[in-house]
C-alpha cells in the first residue's frame, strides 16, 4: 500500500508543483499568536503532584491560526486535563512554523530543559508536504522519538497525526489528493514506530470541517483547537498509571519559562 502511494503521488508530482505554486501565492503566511508560550491551569495550591505537558512540532503547536496564545492547543488542552484531573497542569508550546520532524529533533528538543510528564507531538504535515520519503521520515521521525524518551524517559508521549488533507479548504482537489497520498505514508510509518518506540498514536481527527479551520483555510481556529484538545485528551490521559508516570520529576510551585 506504501508503494502505491508513494508511486501515484510521484505520477501525480506535476500537480503537486503546478498547484502548490497558486496556495504558497495566494495563501495567507499567518505568525505564532501573541503571549506567554508556557502557562499553568489551576491553583499552584494543591497537594497532589502537577501534571507537565509539553506540547512540541510544528505551526499547530505553536498556535498559528488564533490571534493570542490562550486560544491555542496547549493552554486548551491543559484546561481539559485540569477539568478531568483536578490537578494543576504547568503547560508549555514549543513549536515552529513549517518545521518537519528534524528540525524539532535538531532545533527544538535541545533547548528543552524543564521536566515533563505529558508530551504531545504535533508533526508530520510537513514531512508528508515536503514529498519526504518513508526511509527519510523513518529515520527522522524515529530519531525524535528517541530524543524525546532519552531526555523525558518517564514521559507519556502522544503523538497526533497529519488531519486528512483532502478536507483543507486551503488545498486544491488535485494537490489535496498529492498531499493526502503522501500523508497516508507518514501515518502509517508514524503508527509504527511509535508502537515500537514507547509513544501513544492517536487516531486522526475524524471529523474535519470548514469552521476548524483560521481565515488562511489551513491552520487551525479557535473552534479547531478545541476540537484537537478534545480528541487528544483521551490519549493524553491514558491510564491511572500514566497520571503518576514521570510525576516526581519538577516542583510544583514554579511554571516552565
Amino acid at each position: 500500500m506504501a508503494i502505491g502511494d508513494a508511486f501515484l503521488s510521484w505520477l501525480l508530482f506535476p500537480v503537486y508543483v503546478w498547484q502548490g505554486l497558486g496556495v504558497r501565492q495566494r495563501v495567507e503566511r499567518m505568525v505564532p499568536p501573541a503571549g506567554r508560550h508556557s502557562g499553568l491551569c489551576g491553583t499552584s495550591s494543591g497537594t497532589d503532584v502537577p501534571i507537565r505537558l509539553l506540547v512540541i512540532g510544528d505551526s499547530s503547536a505553536a498556535g498559528v491560526g488564533v490571534d493570542v496564545i490562550e486560544d491555542s492547543l496547549a493552554p486548551k488542552l491543559a484546561e481539559r486535563l485540569y477539568a478531568l484531573s483536578g490537578r494543576d497542569v504547568f503547560w508549555r508550546a514549543a513549536g515552529s512554523n513549517s518545521a518537519v520532524s528534524a528540525d524539532i529533533r535538531d532545533h527544538v528538543v535541545p533547548h528543552l530543559d524543564e521536566p515533563f510528564t505529558h508530551i504531545v507531538l504535533m508533526i508530520g504535515t510537513n514531512d508528508a508536504k515536503n514529498f519526504h520519503g518513508t526511509l527519510r521520515f523513518k529515520k527522522a521521525f524515529g530519531t525524535l522519538l528517541y530524543a524525546l524518551k532519552a531526555k523525558w524517559p518517564d514521559a507519556r508521549i502522544v503523538w497526533s497525526p497529519p488531519v486528512d488533507l483532502k478536507r483543507v479548504p486551503a488545498l486544491p482537489r488535485g494537490l489535496a489528493t498529492v498531499l493526502e497520498l503522501r500523508a497516508r505514508i507518514v501515518r502509517r510509518m508514524g503508527a509504527r514506530l511509535c508502537a515500537e518506540r514507547g509513544a501513544i498514536a492517536a487516531t486522526t481527527l475524524p471529523r474535519v470541517e470548514p469552521a476548524g479551520f483560521s481565515r488562511d483555510g489551513f491552520h487551525a481556529s479557535i473552534e479547531g483547537y478545541a476540537y484537537v484538545a478534545n480528541h487528544l485528551v483521551t490519549y493524553v490521559v491514558g491510564d491511572a498509571a500514566a497520571w503518576s508516570s514521570g510525576a516526581s520529576a519538577g516542583s510544583p510551585e514554579t511554571a516552565p519559562d
